[in-house]
């Protein structure tokens, strides 16, 4: 079975009446490099892996040929019966069929891999809810080593920017709380069908045993990290000011403790100055 073929695939899906819905961000990988490159990034015969949005099972195919085991959790169900036949082979293999965003993986976790010596997640993610997913797993504290996601070029170049940098948002900042990131490689827009209008980038994030910075408050951390990037290009002051209604004749002195000019904008500071200034601005 060649999941990577355009033709194949297109006949399975058919023939268990399939069609492509686009409000749930469907593209299948038909590029036979890709998903091998993935799960060898990641997996191991020790390692339990949990995938996201299995699609018709062409990833999912390439862990089970490498993991210990895999969980796949998938909101469509219309894909049961093209799943059911792709991954027939595969004993290592559970489809879950539920909304990962509303899923207990921790419990998922202490149920299905208790014989893994590690777990990862693995996922080829819908560029629509790319950062919500991201953002889950990490703010769950799960007990996993590393994700592993293909996600839109532009979200990569986001989540592995330096912080500071022109490229950074709220979400860089988010990520390298819990985690630091590297680009493993990009796949081009004809790697999918049907092919979608962005090239993808591969993207590895391992998770960190705790924050290179110490916050006491990691809500309020969070809160001003946003506030930060709320309005682009503005100064600290104004855009925190305006965001979280905070008075700027305090900013201003929250910013001369940290050493920071009252014309600094609040995108290019580093984490650990945004930190220092979470301690002072809620004070």
């Amino acid at each position: 079975m060649n999941l990577a073929d355009y033709n194949e695939v297109k006949k399975i899906l058919e023939n268990n009446g399939f069609s492509f819905k686009k409000s749930l961000g469907q593209n299948f990988i038909t590029d036979s490099s890709i998903c091998p490159m993935m799960a060898e990034s990641c997996v191991d015969d020790t390692v339990g892996v949990i995938e996201i949005g299995p699609g018709a099972g062409v990833l999912t195919r390439e862990l089970a040929k490498r993991a210990k085991k895999v969980v796949s959790i998938e909101l469509d169900e219309r894909l049961k019966n093209v799943l059911r036949y792709t991954l027939a082979e595969f004993d290592n293999v559970k489809v879950i069929f539920d909304d990962v965003m509303k899923i207990d993986l921790n419990r998922l976790i202490k149920d299905e891999f208790n014989d893994c010596k590690k777990v990862n997640v693995c996922a080829n993610l819908p560029y629509y809810i790319t950062s919500p997913i991201i953002m889950g797993l990490l703010e769950a504290k799960l007990p996993i080593d590393s994700i592993t996601v293909m996600v839109q070029k532009e979200a990569a170049d986001r989540l592995c920017a330096k912080i500071g940098s022109r490229d950074a948002g709220a979400v860089t900042v988010a990520v390298n709380y819990y985690s630091t990131t590297e680009k493993l490689f990009d796949v081009p827009r004809t790697s999918f069908y049907p092919s979608p209008k962005v090239d993808s980038s591969v993207i590895r994030l391992n998770i960190t045993d705790k924050p290179p910075i110490s916050v006491s408050d990691e809500r309020k951390f969070f809160l001003l990290v946003k506030a930060c990037f709320a309005q682009r290009r503005k100064t600290f002051l104004n855009t925190v000011s305006n965001t979280l209604s905070i008075d700027k004749e305090h900013l201003k002195k929250c910013l001369s403790e940290v050493g920071q000019p009252e014309t600094v904008r609040g995108e290019t500071l580093d984490m650990e100055t945004l930190a220092k200034l979470s301690e002072i601005v809620f004070k």
